[in-house]
């Protein structure tokens, strides 16, 4: 077999990429997977995922700060992007899911996103909620990241699409962000 005459970019790229951001708990890589499942040509580039590719020298993030973990999680986020824009000019919709409370870092996703438009959805089901939801999972976190919760609201209001989720099946929230986005017609 030759690959020559095979170019890797779509004849029509995806008709956007998908950032779904809240805090630890709040269903974001939940969501993400599933809805990236019900549609026919998606990829799930999950933030934490390309975090722990890092193999010696990692930095997570810590509610102390830590210059090298808040570079680290930038890193993360180009990263992220640059798969996002692979996988839309290929004709794959991109579902990124990442923490993401600072306007900043939001900032620097809607910078590097750039071969489709980026649509941004907020998960918002209140810190008690995804404090509950984290200590019912696998991917248990020990620090409770709920107090992001305020900080999120203040420098993101505005922005995006919220979604309270604090009483919502994944379904119904992927319906939620498939009609936000404008991808309900392309779900299975």
């Amino acid at each position: 077999m030759t690959f020559e005459n095979i170019t890797v970019d779509a004849p029509v790229p995806a008709p956007g990429a998908v950032l779904i951001v809240g805090i630890p708990g709040s269903g974001k890589s939940t969501v993400a997977a599933a809805l990236a499942a019900r549609l026919a040509r998606s990829a799930h580039i999950e933030g934490d995922a390309l975090q722990s590719l890092i193999v010696s020298g990692c930095h997570w993030p810590t509610p102390d700060g830590d210059p090298e973990a808040d570079r680290q999680i930038l890193l993360r986020a180009r990263n992220a992007c640059l798969l996002a824009d692979s996988f839309a000019t290929a004709g794959f919709v991109p579902v990124i899911d990442d923490v993401v409370v600072r306007r900043s870092h939001l900032d620097h996703y809607r910078a590097l996103a750039k071969a489709v438009p980026l649509h941004v959805i907020v998960l918002a089901p209140g810190p008690e909620k995804a404090w509950e939801r984290n200590n019912a999972r696998d991917k248990r976190l020990t620090t409770n990241w709920a107090f992001l919760d305020e900080a999120m609201r203040a420098e993101l209001s505005g922005e995006g699409v919220w979604i309270d989720n604090a009483e919502h099946t994944v379904e119904q929230t992927v319906e939620a962000v498939a009609e936000a986005t404008g991808l309900r017609d392309l779900l299975s």
